[in-house]
């Protein structure tokens, strides 16, 4: 019965073989007579700690104490107190002597003289370190003084121990007991296990076991007394060997001094309340103890001050000690994130902290957190971690990236706000190579032919070049129904210029995967048309395939008549471009406008291609009339009966992606590439003058190649000097000339033959105007006036 009741006071399990911990090496200090050990669980292999205190006697004074301890830290919880996990007491026969031993297993940690010595802390950062510490020592102890009403009675440097995250914790609680001054008829010692603490430790009055002074004394007196020894040990860097030692403040911050001579005050009714220590704001207020303050308070803040905060984390984590933030502030910042508590911004934290880690710690601490994010509804999260993906998606193992990851980014391709698609269209880069086929081709290529048709300019152009650079990942069949028809059918015919580009570039850079069949019959024939087109850029970019084209199909000739084996690839393309194609532009800025529409530059450098985007973008809307004008070759007859070439914004695919590459070629019919520019329509008035002067009898013959050039440098001046006459679009227009075109037959003129029909006079009229007209909606006639009255209204009118 006994034994039993010593069980369940004394801990929680029934013997060392039931307990479900190894024990490892010990640390080479510990509290009292204690043992500090090393453990992992036997279950999942987590760390722990496990102390063991041995006596020879069941009755063992050291053994009752270690009791008392078990109980109370069993009992007592807080943040900033060590927490128990799990207890035993095992008695060990030798012979005809016993041992019994007490083992604690608690949350892994070791001792704070240890973990000093370890990190190596030097000057602000120590300081700011060890503010930080005495911060959560300090409420710990006012948490157990000022609201339990308990006496721990044995504060010093080895009853602090620190966890894997760098916080500090308070243990120790062997000579722990309830403070009852109250009782005023008690004379026995408050705290029984007194004998104990080091004389060095002790105040006077415990000294001399003066109890009655004690209990007339406020509750935090002996542990304001141990604070000030655990500051005067944390700051001379040694243990403490006599009371005497406690009068030398020569390390002792200025800032903290003050406090310390108070808290170290010989009369006990005089000492510092350890919450009160709290309040000192000179010292503790640094960035270090403010940082991992508003963490742990992050839920009563506002959305203004998270967003504030974390976008100066990433400056303030540089000036703090590197080890402290990886170990503390990391975790806090991911679990915060994770659990939603944590604005977007936080994530650009998050990441530049993560680079500071090892690879394998990265894939541990970081990118569990990042996976889960995916699946976020917060659109700032979902486009900070587009923005950053570049920054961990190398670390994702294919497996995470085809069955976490893509599913949630896939939702951005038909998301309404242009900048999320694009972003997401840009991830793939990233991404696409750890997709599997089934992905790639079942889903990836169908969000890519939506793409490449949006409203949006520059998203259809980086969709093109995202199709060239991930190419090498789809395998042969998937290249075969594809490419040809991406690049080809909608890239070359797509009104933008850049997409037009971006298409060129995109044949060239995939040339080794087309044979000689394909390159002759849908490859040339298509950029050729280009080499006459609107835009210089796309021009230069098209003389460059055909003579890339040219020279594979040449090699392949030569070799076939060496009767050498047929290399059906381009292997002399042209090394500009090998490697991936740089992205054309971004479709809207960060306010969410469209750039504007601009020529492709050259794919090698992505910010070329944006200066020339903003150089050329006033002259391609203002150049395309004038320069469709001198290619027009045909005359209007011919050109109403060719067929329109079929837009951008179609929904035709890349060809049937089930039964193989369609043969019809009917859309590559000639002309296709004279897609009509949308104009700014003139007024009636100025349309219908335009439209006399366009009535020549006959159309004139095509015009010599070196004529139509500088046709359209006249026609670009003329359109930049209208774009830059503000009153442009309202002057009046210029006079007709006098001649009228010989084929004009005489005839009654009329509305439509009169250019100045629109805006002539109306005839005059006799007839009064009805009095209802000019009224507000559904108005009744007005019933007829006086005669007099009409016939006055009649005589002014006229």
């Amino acid at each position: 019965m006994f034994k039993f009741l010593k069980e369940v006071v004394g801990g929680s399990g029934t013997g060392l073989k039931d307990l479900p911990y190894n024990i490892g090496d010990p640390y080479p200090s510990a509290w009292g007579s204690w043992i500090h050990y090393r453990g992992t669980s036997k279950d999942d292999g987590s760390q722990v700690s496990i102390f063991a205190l041995s006596g020879n006697n069941a009755q063992d004074g050291h053994l009752a104490a270690g009791r008392n301890g078990v109980k109370r830290l069993r009992t007592v919880r807080h943040p900033n107190i060590l927490s128990f996990l799990h207890s035993t007491e095992v008695e060990t026969h030798d012979g005809s002597a016993s041992k019994v031993t007490i083992y604690i297993v608690t949350e892994p940690v070791m001792p704070l003289s240890d973990k000093i010595k370890e990190l190596g802390l030097k000057a602000t950062q120590r300081d700011e370190y060890f503010a930080l510490g005495l911060h959560q020592i300090t409420k710990a102890v006012s948490f157990l003084n000022n609201d339990c009403k308990l006496v721990h009675g044995n504060v010093c440097l080895a009853s602090v121990v620190v966890t894997p995250t760098l916080d500090w914790k308070l243990h120790a609680f062997d000579v722990l007991s309830e403070f009852d001054g109250s009782n005023g008829s008690a004379s026995g010692p408050m705290l029984p296990f007194e004998w104990l603490v080091g004389t060095q430790y002790k105040p006077m009055e415990m000294v001399k076991s003066d109890w009655v002074a004690i209990r007339k004394s406020p509750p935090w007196a002996i542990d304001s007394w141990g604070l000030g020894c655990l500051i005067y040990e944390l700051f001379s860097g040694s243990k403490l060997g006599k009371t005497e030692e406690l009068r030398n403040t020569v390390g002792i911050p200025k800032s903290l001094l003050p406090d310390y001579q108070r808290l170290l005050s010989s009369m006990p009714s005089r000492r510092l309340n350890t919450s009160k220590l709290l309040e000192n704001g000179e010292y503790f207020q640094n960035k270090l103890v403010d940082t991992i303050h508003f963490m742990d308070i992050l839920n009563l803040k506002d959305s203004v001050e998270k967003d504030t905060f974390f976008r100066k984390l990433p400056n303030v984590a540089e000036q703090l000690p590197r080890e402290i933030v990886l170990k503390k502030l990391l975790p806090l910042l991911a679990s915060s994130l994770e659990f939603g508590s944590a604005v977007a911004p936080a994530l650009t934290a998050l990441l530049k902290m993560g680079s500071w880690l090892s690879t394998e710690d990265f894939k541990v601490k970081v990118l569990p957190t990042i996976v889960k994010l995916f699946a976020s509804n917060d659109r700032a999260i979902r486009v900070s971690l587009l923005q950053h993906v570049d920054q961990f998606g190398e670390s994702m193992s294919g497996q995470i990236v085809d069955e976490q990851v893509y599913p949630h980014v896939a939702t951005g391709f038909a998301d309404t706000s242009a900048f999320l698609r694009e972003l997401t269209l840009k991830s793939m880069l990233v991404l696409a190579p750890k997709l599997s086929q089934r992905t790639l081709s079942g889903s990836l290529l169908k969000y890519l032919s939506k793409l490449q048709v949006d409203e949006e300019p520059a998203i259809r152009t980086n969709t093109t070049i995202l199709l060239g650079n991930i190419a090498t990942y789809l395998n042969e069949g998937t290249r075969k129904r594809v490419l040809i028809n991406a690049f080809t059918v909608r890239a070359l015919r797509d009104t933008f210029p850049p997409a037009r580009g971006a298409g060129i570039v995109a044949l060239c850079a995939t040339s080794t995967t087309y044979d000689d069949t394909e390159i002759a019959t849908r490859i040339l024939p298509n950029v050729v048309v280009l080499t006459i087109d609107q835009d210089s850029e796309v021009r230069s970019k098209a003389f460059q395939a055909v003579e890339q084209f040219l020279q594979i199909l040449k090699q392949n000739y030569e070799k076939s008549n060496a009767g050498e084996t047929g290399v059906t690839g381009g292997a002399s393309a042209i090394p500009e471009t090998a490697g991936l194609i740089g992205w054309a532009m971004s479709s809207l800025t960060l306010k969410g406008k469209p750039l504007d529409q601009v020529p492709l530059a050259s794919s090698s450098s992505a910010p070329s291609l944006a200066a020339a985007a903003a150089a050329n973008a006033p002259s391609t809307a203002t150049e395309a009339p004038s320069v469709r004008a001198s290619h027009h070759t045909r005359s209007n007859s011919d050109f109403t009966d060719q067929p329109a070439p079929p837009s951008p914004t179609s929904t035709d695919g890349w060809g049937d992606t089930e039964n193989g590459i369609s043969e019809d070629h009917d859309s590559d019919k000639d002309g296709w590439d004279l897609d009509p520019i949308e104009e700014p329509k003139p007024s009636p008035a100025l349309s219908n003058i335009q439209a006399a002067q366009k009535r020549p009898v006959s159309q004139p013959s095509r015009p010599p190649a070196t004529s139509s050039r500088p046709k359209i440098s006249t026609a670009k001046a003329a359109a930049k000097s209208e774009d830059d006459d503000l009153w442009g679009s309202i002057a009046a227009p210029q006079p007709a000339t006098t001649s009228r075109p010989l084929n004009l037959k005489k005839t009654v003129q009329s509305d439509d033959e009169d250019p100045w029909a629109a805006i002539a006079a109306p005839p005059p009229t006799t007839r009064a105007k009805p009095l209802s007209s000019g009224r507000g909606r559904a108005a009744k006639p007005a019933a007829p006036k006086l005669g007099a009255q009409r016939i006055n209204r009649t005589s002014s009118g006229m």
